[in-house]
């Protein structure tokens, strides 16, 4: 229920007004409960029509943790939103700030920032376009965010009438024929909307409940411990609506606000429970009816956080027992979800987790997989540190492990870290040697993505020695692998063929040919770097051998777009382009603006190659418009060789 706010609305209307042309900054400040959220959304709202181009939503406090939401974290969400594909979101604040202003620089689109903490947690966000509006929401005022040309609107708990007003929708003409009882509800509720809301919506289900009924058992309940900055309790009016419930009811409420993410579907709350779904389900929309949780898209819910807190309060009166077993069910089922997902995205690679075994096919391909992957994203994160946080160390790193295939096709870097760094420390911590192993790996290859080669040189090494220790031999010519592309890229070229070689030797002794093929792929790379073109050439001839017999096709074309260098050097320009043209079409197919671009720059090359300069810059040109499409920014090494 909305009501009141007219001051308010009215000055955000004039602010629009007035910044015509020029982008709108305005900070929505107040205590929790009193209904910031809902003035925004009330208003944006009511101006949807003038931001035709879209509007961006972020909770800053949806993901707990160690901290409040950074904003690189958020820039990659709002550019996943704005169609960015995940695997070319840019690493790091700076790369993702740019492109984040490249993509809406001439958008009239609108930003509802939502408990913010930090005018520096907000300062990255804010778009450059004239067309644009930012609503922040927090607790604190921000007063950082004048130096942005910020205004700022106070929301303050309703007065009297206003209280009155709001009750009055909920329980009609009961507030007109006790008006004593209903202005101490006011007073009770402390003009907190949700105070309010819970209260009326309790009234509004006991039709035949006087006020002054309401008025008694909220003095009676008035435990004072649940307050705000200024002093006021509302954990009465959350008490009396608690201890109305049905046992089951309340045993909901309280456990499922111990799961470790914001938000939860149907599934996960029955796990908390431990109950089935279908019994579950009328119990969460039961507690939506009563305004203690939100249902904020279909079958997917959360608490608003002064009620999560209250439920967490009565959970701690439980046994320790019952909520550590609540939690330990929510983890269990996030990790076995995950890992018949980690199945369909990645079928054939080595797991070392025993759910694999018995894992169920819950999911028939690899989109529907991904899908889920990412809904949850941050629920399995958070569900990997709160397993370790709990010493249930086998239960982190296996969660950890159903994550590698899925940050491979999605990138999320700094969940992949994130994650990696806990599973591997958890694995370690379990006394699982291969485990350890194989997550630090797949951490080493997170950094190197990122750039932090110091950091992946020491994850890889001790994967490396962890696989020797524990005879697991695939892992060591993996390790070797990436010991030598962290080596190349820091330019230590022969030593990184050393170690290429070394897994290929490793590889063939396996028998496993996929292996065999990427190790040679690498040296091939590391040959192209010394100048030593024919032997490249017949490394990567062979590597193109492999994966045609295995029907990899897109590995086949990542290997024939490198091929084409040494080829090119040798002066082959038509085997050159051969071999990119085979490569294009299914580059294009993945959609990756990166992919298409490394075809078409090498394809400008032949074309410069044999002079012939308007075919050069034909693809130049087409390597922008890739990253056009994609609406992504053009990175440097296309946009340097673009005709002025």
């Amino acid at each position: 229920m909305f009501t009141s706010r007219s001051r308010e609305l009215a000055a955000l209307d004039g602010w629009l007004l007035e910044n015509d042309g020029h982008p709108l900054v305005v900070v929505v400040s107040g205590p929790g409960g009193v209904g910031k959220t809902s003035l925004a959304l009330r208003w944006l709202h009511a101006t949807r029509a003038k931001f035709p181009d879209g509007q961006l939503y972020v909770d800053l406090a949806a993901v707990t943790g160690d901290g409040p939401m950074t904003p690189d974290e958020v820039l990659e969400w709002f550019l996943l939103a704005l169609g960015v594909p995940a695997a070319d979101v840019p690493w790091g604040l700076p790369r993702r700030q740019a492109a984040f202003r490249s993509l809406t620089a001439d958008r009239a689109i609108s930003v509802l920032l939502d408990n913010a903490v930090s005018a520096a947690q907000v300062r990255p966000l804010l778009p450059t376009s004239p067309h644009s509006a930012v609503v922040v929401t927090s607790r604190w005022r921000l007063g950082g965010l004048a130096v942005d040309g910020a205004r700022f609107v106070e929301v303050e708990s309703f007065d009297e009438d206003s209280s009155l007003e709001l009750l009055e929708l909920a329980v009609g003409t009961r507030v007109a024929s006790e008006p004593d009882a209903a202005r101490e509800l006011a007073h009770l509720c402390a003009g907190l909307p949700i105070a309010l809301s819970v209260v009326g919506a309790r009234l509004s289900t006991h039709p035949r409940r006087s006020l002054s009924k309401e008025v008694g058992s909220l003095r009676a309940e008035r435990l004072g411990t649940l307050t705000l900055a200024d002093g006021v309790s509302v954990e009465a009016v959350f008490d009396v609506s608690y201890l109305e419930l049905p046992p089951g009811h309340a045993r909901a409420y309280r456990l499922c606000a111990l799961h470790p993410g914001a938000s939860f579907g149907v599934e996960a709350a029955a796990a908390a429970v431990g109950e089935p779904p279908e019994d579950v389900e009328p119990v969460l929309s039961d507690l939506v009816e009563k305004n203690l949780l939100s249902e904020v898209e279909n079958e997917r819910f959360r608490y608003h956080d002064l009620l999560r807190l209250h439920a967490r309060r009565h959970a701690e009166w439980d046994s320790a027992a019952e909520g550590d077993a609540a939690v330990r069910r929510v983890v269990e089922w996030y990790l076995d979800r995950a890992v018949a997902a980690d199945l369909a995205v990645v079928p054939d690679r080595p797991r070392v987790g025993p759910r694999y075994e018995s894992a169920d096919t819950a999911f028939d391909h690899l989109t529907a997989a991904l899908d889920w992957l990412e809904v949850e994203r941050a629920n399995l994160v958070m569900a990997i540190r709160e397993a370790a946080d709990r010493e249930w160390h086998a239960l982190a790193w296996q969660v950890a492990e159903t994550l590698f295939g899925f940050f491979l096709h999605r990138h999320h870097f700094a969940d992949w870290i994130s994650a990696f760094e806990t599973g591997a420390e958890a694995a370690r911590l379990d006394r699982h040697a291969v485990a350890e192993s194989r997550l630090r790996m797949q951490l080493a290859i997170g950094y190197l993505n990122v750039g932090r080669q110091t950091d992946a040189s020491r994850a890889a090494s001790r994967a490396l020695e962890l696989a020797h220790q524990a005879g697991d031999f695939a892992s060591v010519a993996t390790a070797l692998r990436q010991l030598g592309r962290i080596c190349r890229a820091r330019g230590d070229v022969e030593e990184a063929l050393a170690y290429f070689r070394r897994s290929l030797e490793v590889e063939s002794a396996l028998g496993r040919r996929r292996g065999e093929a990427l190790a040679h792929r690498r040296i091939g790379e590391a040959l192209t770097d010394l100048q030593r073109y024919e032997e490249a050439i017949a490394a990567l001839t062979t590597a193109t051998a492999i994966m045609a017999e295995l029907g990899q096709v897109l590995e086949l074309a990542r290997i024939r777009t490198v091929a084409a260098v040494p080829t090119l050097a040798l002066g082959q320009a038509d085997d050159a382009a051969r071999l990119l043209h085979a490569a294009l079409p299914v580059m294009a197919e993945t959609k990756s603006p990166d992919y298409v671009a490394d075809v078409l720059l090498l394809l400008a090359d032949v074309a410069s190659h044999r002079g012939d300069r308007k075919q050069e810059q034909d693809h130049l040109k087409a390597a922008e418009a890739a990253y056009t499409r994609a609406g992504q920014p053009v990175p440097e090494r296309v946009r340097s060789r673009l005709p002025e």
